[in-house]
């Protein structure tokens, strides 16, 4: 069974309701990413992070998965469908798509402050100032911040490594190390790129690039693949 990878970036939620990381002002809900997405600014002000991040949370739970992630999840009737995604809500698993590997965490998930292996399920949308691991330190979002490192990327690189098909869709391919992904294929793998803005990315020129937002892209990539 062919094997379809895709990775997927803030891009493919937008018609869900949730914004982009970064604005077009660079800034995400009105705050700098620096301010927000660093180990140091949860040791300098967790209450500050905290808060961010339960808002991020309430939104997803608000958010229901649009066209893309729900064509996505019945490619798997016909291909072996791996997703790769940037980001941290549930909307590829909603939707029903089973293989989903997270590399930057999942929003509606805890972990211990010391201990990133200790990660726990979030019942509701928040977490409070006071809520502690098993070990007694307080928990904090399951996010890969910046500075930090990224646990499912040799796992994703495998995964690329063994595609037949990879598709890029709603990315900038700004954010490293996971922009490498595209690199990792194997010279025979078909690669296709979907985003509003396709022809401006500086892509291998094998790359079929779908100038189109992700859920009119994913019918011309049913398309595509089953060539």
């Amino acid at each position: 069974m062919k094997r379809i990878v895709v990775f997927t970036g803030a891009g493919i939620s937008v018609e869900s309701g949730l914004p982009t990381f970064r604005g077009s002002d660079g800034l995400w809900e009105g705050h700098r990413i620096e301010d927000v997405a660093t180990p140091e600014t949860w040791s300098r002000n967790p209450e500050l992070v905290q808060s961010f991040y339960n808002k991020r949370r309430t939104d997803c739970l608000a958010a229901n998965p649009n066209k893309a992630h729900h064509k996505l999840a019945e490619l798997e009737k016909d291909f072996d469908v791996h997703i790769i995604t940037q980001n941290i809500d549930d909307l590829h698993e909603r939707a029903g798509s089973k293989n989903v590997i997270h590399l930057h965490g999942q929003i509606r998930k805890s972990q211990s402050s010391i201990d990133p292996n200790l990660i726990y399920d979030i019942e509701g949308d928040k977490i409070d100032m006071g809520d502690n691991c098993e070990l007694g330190s307080q928990l904090r979002p399951h996010v890969v911040w910046f500075g930090e490192p990224v646990p499912m990327m040799n796992e994703a690189y495998k995964l690329a490594k063994s595609a037949d098909v990879f598709v890029t869709i709603g990315t900038s391919l700004q954010v490293y190390p996971a922009a490498n992904l595209i690199y990792e294929t194997k010279p025979d793998c078909k690669l296709i790129l979907i985003d509003p803005n396709a022809e401006q990315y500086h892509v291998p020129p094998v790359v079929v690039k779908i100038s189109e937002k992700a859920s009119v892209g994913v019918d011309y990539l049913a398309k595509l693949i089953a060539k």
